[in-house]
């Protein structure tokens, strides 16, 4: 009785059903191909700010799929100041959302570099830089001992705990990650099955996931290394759609098709088809991103002929890159540094300008909100 994937002979062979995937593989890939055309025609200026944005989401989201949730703030200061973009009105990032942002723009724009079992337990000591996950000391840069016992996926209170999947054995990961970075780094002619990128990407995120090498961190890793596949499938450092930002919308379903797959036979067929709706469903959301990008850029040519101060600057940049909660003219004040009177003259003059319009919700407080054309 094998009641887990790494247990059945033949383990990581994976088989799926190429001819029932063919389809949409070359449908995802068209659309891969028309997204990257777009960015391009962006020019410089824009298509750097569209990665930023999406490098912002997934390192964001990656994080909130293992119930961590960063500083959106710090997460794009410590991104922006990396691709050299100016970071004013940012606060600074602390080091663990510098290790996260360190770790997914190796993967993301180093991806043609091998990977290497130094190169993951340097990631792995990014993630957790003081040694802890909370309270719980983590055993850093190093593959996992199991000295606690057996790694298990558990859910459920205390005494009534439910096993979604325990992960090879300690002993195993040394031979088992070897098998896993020959196959990642062997040169695509060397690939017969699993040439294509994107395919590999698929099939790395559910290989390294299901060996969860490490004490923690494995899904964000798992994540890191699939971006890193797609990097290579579209041979670009530019990130244009998120896969952790629709993964942590399609959570359940992610993770109830990885118990699935994790407790099935060597027939990833279901996880493969998946993982590639996944990765449609992220490129179709990521018109949201360039959406926001041009009406940014339509908005500082309607101001250009304008007299717009540097608190006001300021301020829009900030509700422009995503500004969280409701802005009234007391945030204004204290996020400007300026008195509530100014910030109320502030306020108005972009009214008059059909920049700024008062929410409709109500309330004690009076709030503002963007206006995007």
């Amino acid at each position: 009785m094998y009641r887990y994937i790494h247990q059945r002979p033949g383990w990581p062979h994976f088989k799926w059903d190429r001819d029932a995937l063919s389809g949409r593989l070359a449908a995802l890939r068209h659309e891969q191909g028309r997204l990257l055309g777009r960015m391009e025609g962006l020019g410089f200026a824009l298509r750097q700010e569209a990665v930023l944005g999406t490098l912002t989401e997934d390192v964001l989201k990656s994080s909130e799929i293992e119930g961590e949730r960063l500083d959106a703030e710090m997460v794009r200061s410590s991104i922006a100041r990396r691709l050299g973009m100016p970071i004013a009105g940012l606060r600074a990032a602390d080091r663990n959302v510098d290790g996260v942002v360190e770790m997914m723009l190796d993967a993301t724009r180093n991806y043609g570099q091998a990977l290497t079992r130094k190169r993951l337990f340097g990631w792995h000591t990014l993630l957790f830089p003081l040694g802890y996950n909370g309270m719980r000391r983590i055993a850093t840069g190093r593959w996992r001992s199991d000295s606690n016992g057996p790694m298990q996926v558990v859910s459920g209170p205390i005494g009534r705990e439910r096993v979604h999947f325990e992960a090879p054995g300690a002993e195993r990961l040394p031979d088992e990650m070897k098998l896993f970075l020959d196959w990642f780094n062997a040169p695509q002619a060397d690939h017969t099955e699993d040439a294509d990128w994107v395919v590999r990407a698929a099939l790395a995120h559910l290989w390294f996931v299901t060996v969860h090498p490490f004490d923690d961190g494995n899904g964000r890793m798992a994540r890191a290394i699939a971006d890193m596949a797609l990097a290579r499938s579209e041979g670009s450092v530019q990130r244009c759609y998120s896969m952790s930002a629709q993964i942590r919308v399609d959570r359940s379903a992610y993770y109830a098709t990885l118990e699935r797959t994790q407790k099935g036979t060597l027939d990833v067929t279901g996880w493969m088809d998946w993982f590639l709706g996944c990765m449609g469903r992220a490129i179709k959301s990521s018109q949201t991103t360039l959406a926001r990008v041009m009406a940014k850029a339509r908005l500082w040519e309607t101001l250009a002929d304008e007299s717009i101060n540097s608190r006001q600057r300021l301020m829009l940049n900030l509700l422009l890159n995503g500004f969280e909660g409701k802005l009234t003219s007391s945030k204004w004040a204290k996020l400007a540094k300026c008195s509530q009177d100014t910030a109320a003259r502030d306020i108005q003059t972009l009214i008059d300008l059909h920049v700024l319009a008062r929410s409709a919700d109500g309330g004690r407080s009076t709030s503002y909100e963007l206006l995007l054309h």
